[in-house]
């Protein structure tokens, strides 16, 4: 009797947990049955409250994803240096400026001055990183609007045209942190969201501070609101920015050659200067006396080979 005692224990609590299952399974049945109206009308309002709650929250999360896109917006028309670029365009300016400084005066007072200078130059290169983007921005807008005016001439409406815009981008520009890509994505986002695509559109041309990106979202804008021949109209001004494009490339490409010509002009007396200090430094030494006042001699002509080289390259700054 005692071998099957251990049986005949587990098998009672066995029956009693399966019988107390079932009494409460019934006794919830019978809860249910007696829930007043009242109480499933409560029910109910707690369900739509939960389905405000969750609509609420989807608002909330839809503003935070439009403060995100706005925070990432480009303003083109201004370009920050990072603090890495700043200080590696500082140091690489200041020890030319250094270098040019002990040439011509063979002093480190003067070195020291003139690298101070240094710290003005990522200024001046931040105009040149601004136009540069620019032109990258430019070349590849018009690639995009050529490929919206296909998408359009095929049939597609206004919406999946500009996500079809983004698929052959890609093609195009394989790494997403393309401007174009990165802009044209901003603008389907905002589509989804709700917003225009005239405002979408408006945003990024008032941003891209670019007079072909600002003209042709006045002629889509106008063009959509009068209901014109949209496709024709985007035709025929992707046609002319396309132009304009490739006529500023082909001068851009004819003046290249002379701006460099201008910039080793402007560097070969620098280095004439340097091979005369150590090959015949007696022939020079008079230049650094100022009983011979060839420091002034040489300051005159440190003047003259930076307005030649500022001069020179605002020649070369044509602008079509």
């Amino acid at each position: 009797m005692g071998e099957y005692m251990t049986d005949i224990i587990l098998i009672l609590l066995l029956l009693c947990l399966v019988g107390a299952y079932f009494y409460t399974v019934r006794k919830r049945k019978k809860q249910e049955a007696a829930i007043p109206l009242d109480s499933k009308l409560a029910d109910k309002k707690n369900k739509e409250l939960e389905l405000l709650k969750k609509r609420h929250f989807m608002e909330k999360h839809k503003e935070k994803q439009n403060k995100e896109v706005e925070g990432h917006l480009v303003n083109y028309a201004v370009y920050r240096l990072s603090v890495k670029e700043f200080v590696f365009y500082a140091v690489i300016a200041g020890a030319f400026f250094a270098f040019v400084g002990y040439l011509f005066y063979e002093s480190i007072i003067a070195a020291i001055v003139l690298g101070a200078l240094g710290l003005l130059y990522p200024k001046v290169q931040r105009k040149t990183l601004l136009n540069k983007r620019k032109e990258k921005l430019k070349v590849q807008f018009k690639e995009a609007i050529a490929s919206l005016s296909s998408s359009l001439a095929a049939g597609r409406s206004i919406e999946n045209s500009f996500r079809e815009v983004v698929a052959d981008l890609y093609l195009l520009y394989p790494d997403p942190n393309t401007l174009i890509i990165r802009e044209f994505e901003i603008i389907n986002r905002r589509i989804e969201n709700g917003e225009t695509i005239e405002n979408a559109l408006l945003d990024f041309s008032n941003r891209s501070d670019m007079e072909d990106i600002q003209n042709f979202t006045n002629v889509f804008i106008t063009c959509k609101r009068t209901g014109g021949n949209l496709v024709e109209v985007i035709r025929r001004t992707s046609d002319i920015i396309s132009e304009k494009i490739d006529i500023q490339q082909e001068v851009a490409v004819m003046v290249a050659q002379k701006k460099f010509e201008s910039r080793i002009m402007s560097i070969a007396p620098i280095g004439m200067i340097l091979l005369l200090k150590y090959s015949a430094e007696d022939y020079l030494a008079p230049m650094y006396q100022w009983s011979s006042r060839g420091p002034v001699f040489m300051t005159i002509c440190l003047g003259l080979l930076v307005f030649s080289y500022w001069y020179g390259q605002r020649i070369m700054d044509i602008k079509v």
